[in-house]
């Protein structure tokens, strides 16, 4: 996609993709809905000094992996007051997806493997690009991600539901 295209292509196209990066990171619910309006916003501002040449996908998950890093920075700076405890945790499914157990699964996979497996696999991050956001090396991300692929396929039965 080149630059001169319009701003909400890139939303309709990768928002998605953005989407569940966030949720990935942060888990379903208003946190990662907020990091990814956050990360359009941003975007949309840096939009008209973007190179033609930029991998907007990877360019947006970075922006995105930053807004959640700005949530969890956030969260343990305020607290949150309630008269009332959720009977459970919430349930919200990620867009046109079925299966929240799945994502149940990833969301309990130790941190570093759930990253390396979210900026990977769902953002379509090379392991080099992911390495930077998180740290450590490209071999070390991609160990990290394998781990992290191998625990899902253990605890994901055939029939498409965790154990």
């Amino acid at each position: 996609m080149t630059m001169r295209e319009p701003f909400e292509r890139a939303v309709d196209r990768h928002g998605a993709t953005v989407l569940r990066v966030c949720r990935a990171v942060l888990g379903p619910g208003a946190d990662a809905d907020d990091a990814w309006s956050e990360t359009f916003l941003a975007a949309l501002t840096a939009w008209p000094t973007l190179d033609d040449e930029t991998n907007v996908e990877a360019w947006l998950v970075r922006v995105a992996q930053r807004k959640a890093i700005d949530v969890v920075r956030g969260r343990a700076r305020r607290a949150v007051p309630t008269d009332h405890l959720p009977d459970g945790p919430t349930r919200q499914r990620l867009p046109g997806d079925d299966d929240a157990d799945l994502w149940d699964a990833v969301g309990q996979l130790p941190e570093r493997q759930r990253l390396a497996v979210a900026y990977h696999y769902l953002g379509h991050l090379t392991h080099a690009e992911t390495a930077e956001l998180i740290g450590g090396t490209p071999a070390a991300v991609r160990r990290a991600a394998a781990d992290g692929i191998k625990k899902l396929r253990t605890r994901y039965s055939q029939e498409g539901a965790i154990r």
